[in-house]
């Protein structure tokens, strides 16, 4: 008993080793992000230009996909929370339905993200076209890689509560995989707010 509420009560969530990774991640896209600004504060003028290409209703629709794609995974850790020995079979049935959810949002803002790199190379843009483009490709680019390692991250995650791997006294792992996924909603609000709105 006693074991369980130390687990509930652990803080910050997840394993030790997935905030390590995020203070990388964060390191790593706070220097993007500063590059960038630096760099559109040299030329604002084709930056807004360049801006003017971009799908901004793509952006919002994607940026609507994470937020909702991060409430389900919090709906699955609270089924697994809120389970018990007599439950854990309905429970963990539910929590993998929350993650399946996930991982279809995560699916579609990858399409859509594609869609959007498609009509991009189709009026021509490149990483070669200016610096604006260079740092729009590079980012979302490295982002959409984070979201596909995401989804793969949740898919697995789905698969072990299938088994009824996860219990409410024992539910780090999916803690771990959920907030790699809600840094993976942050960065984009962060990005969507640089590259499609800031003026």
């Amino acid at each position: 008993m006693s074991k369980a509420l130390t687990l509930k009560s652990s803080y910050p969530p997840g394993d030790f080793a997935i905030w390590i990774v995020i203070y990388i991640e964060l390191l790593t896209f706070g220097l993007f992000f500063v590059g960038y600004a630096f760099s559109r504060r040299l030329n604002i003028q084709m930056f807004n230009d360049s801006q003017l290409f971009l799908n901004k209703t793509a952006g919002f629709i994607d940026t609507l996909i994470l937020i909702t794609s991060s409430y389900f995974i919090v709906k699955a850790i609270q089924s697994i929370k809120n389970s018990n020995k007599i439950n854990l079979h309905i429970s963990s049935a539910i929590a993998s339905k929350w993650l399946l959810a996930t991982m279809i949002f995560g699916g579609v803002f990858l399409v859509n993200k594609l869609l959007e790199f498609s009509d991009i190379f189709a009026q021509g843009f490149s990483l070669s076209t200016n610096t604006f483009f260079m740092f729009y490709l590079l980012l979302t680019m490295f982002h959409f890689m984070h979201v596909l390692l995401g989804t793969i991250i949740i898919f697995t995650i789905r698969q072990k509560t299938q088994r009824l791997g996860y219990t409410s006294a024992d539910y780090s792992g999916m803690e771990t995989g959920a907030v790699y996924w809600h840094l993976v909603d942050l960065l984009w609000i962060v990005l969507f707010t640089l590259i499609y709105i800031l003026r």
